[in-house]
């Protein structure tokens, strides 16, 4: 049977593998022609901060991809995995630091453009906004699976076409930007939730760059480090994974659950309301661990609540409260 790195053997032939020193070049800001490199870099990550940000205000999905097509972000985030693979210290940390400031502009630029967002509430009708303030673990999947094609687009030289297309499946840039609007509109939860679907990607890149570039063989290729303890940055690197992904699991399963709950609190209403050819039902809204349901009559009268109550009973666990909204005010609680 034929080993991982006999595979990668296969899958990069050495007519096409680019060295750990070319990649190297193309992924070190402070390697070559340095002024060049950063000066592009942070233009470049200016401009998309910008883009994504004008994007995100406008709730333009269009906008949002351009700005991910030239994000240069993703170049320091590689930058990390190949120290780590090489045993370069020294690249793992200009690569964080070119990281963090990469963060820090974009942030600033979405606080400075908050100003323009009229309402806090406008925001949570934002898709843009919406889409990158609750990240779940299949955010964590795609961005790993991103990494590993971006990776394997670095180790060969036939494959430099697929990075804008690599660019435009991970999200680094629009969620700073969803950072900094939220933040300056004093949404903080959101704001966070933001900045971790950042972290994932960050530490999924990390993670599948890593292993890419191992496989490829460039812990072995000249001027890589003999002495570097590998083993303890790929520990680090693990537990940052495990700490981040945790909550987008959790995540992932409430949203689900709730998903679920919505539809058998929804259905529970409809028969209980069946024989009222005037009545509607309309969608759940969730505060916590409590569903309000809002429904209207033809005649502003309700049928007798005990069938609605099994229905719910058997529909939700116990701990989940159902309030029914039947206009002008009125709240009935029925679980």
């Amino acid at each position: 049977m034929a080993t991982l790195s006999e595979m990668m053997q296969a899958l990069i032939p050495a007519t096409q593998r680019q060295t750990a020193a070319e990649v190297g070049e193309a992924l070190d800001l402070g390697s070559g022609d340095r002024a060049g490199k950063r000066s592009g870099f942070l233009i470049m990550l200016t401009l998309a901060g910008i883009i994504a940000i004008a994007g995100v205000l406008t709730d333009s999905t269009a906008t949002v991809i351009g700005a991910m097509i030239i994000a240069p972000l993703g170049t320091p985030i590689l930058g990390i995995g190949l120290g780590i693979v090489r045993g370069h210290l020294s690249l793992v940390v200009r690569s964080i630091l070119w990281v963090l400031l990469g963060v820090a502009i974009v942030i600033v630029l979405g606080l400075a453009f908050s100003v323009f967002v009229s309402t806090p509430e406008s925001l949570e009708t934002n898709s843009q906004v919406v889409g990158r303030t609750s990240p779940s673990f299949m955010d964590m999947v795609a961005a790993l699976a991103t990494g590993f094609a971006g990776g394997f687009a670095m180790c060969r030289k036939d494959l430099s076409a697929i990075l804008p297309g690599v660019a435009i499946a991970i999200s680094l840039v629009p969620p700073l930007g969803v950072v900094g609007v939220c933040a300056g509109q004093g949404l903080w939860m959101d704001a966070v939730g933001a900045l971790w679907l950042f972290l994932s990607n960050v530490v999924a890149l990390v993670i599948a760059g890593s292993i890419v570039f191992t496989l490829a063989g460039y812990a072995r290729d000249p001027g890589s480090s003999r002495v570097a303890n590998r083993r303890r940055a790929y520990t680090i690197v693990t537990l940052l994974a495990v700490v981040i992904t945790i909550p987008l699991i959790v995540n992932s399963v409430v949203s689900v659950a709730l998903a679920r709950w919505s539809v058998g609190i929804q259905d529970a209403a409809t028969q209980w309301l069946g024989d009222d050819e005037g009545a509607r039902v309309y969608g759940v809204d969730w505060s916590g661990a409590t569903a309000t349901i809002e429904v209207t009559t033809e005649d502003g009268e309700t049928p007798p609540l005990d069938e609605l109550q099994k229905a719910v009973a058997a529909a939700v666990p116990s701990f989940v409260g159902v309030v029914v909204d039947v206009g002008q005010g009125v709240e009935i609680p029925v679980q």
